[in-house]
């Protein structure tokens, strides 16, 4: 079974930087796509960015380009969100989320991290 653990989230100011990370664990097959996503109060879950854990490109929301970066690292089956010029309105729960190269859809969730960013 998939389980996924995301830390790093908290109470910032707008222009801080954040760090969010997720641990994988019970991955079974030998590739794995890992993406961020993220609700804002009252919204819509929305898709923030992809990883592939055995290298590739990253793949970005084309709003979320320029102030976050997704790395990942295999060898400890995590991936990483790094966050730049935060603004209020990247206030949301940030979920991490995990699918096999061969599924369309993610299917393996973690709980969420909140990001809260003060004017």
């Amino acid at each position: 079974q998939v389980q996924l653990l995301e830390s790093g989230g908290g109470l910032v100011q707008a222009g801080d930087s954040l760090r969010l990370s997720c641990a994988a664990s019970g991955l079974t097959y030998s590739s794995y796509i890992m993406a961020w996503f993220r609700q804002p109060p009252g919204k819509e879950r929305e898709f923030v960015a992809s990883i592939s854990l055995h290298g590739g490109s990253p793949y970005y929301a084309d709003s979320m380009k320029g102030r976050f970066t997704i790395s990942g690292d295999n060898a400890k089956r995590s991936v990483y969100l790094q966050m730049t010029s935060l603004q209020p309105e990247d206030t949301a729960v940030y979920y991490c989320a995990a699918r096999t190269r061969f599924e369309s859809a993610y299917k393996d969730w973690g709980q969420g991290t909140q990001v809260t960013v003060s004017s």
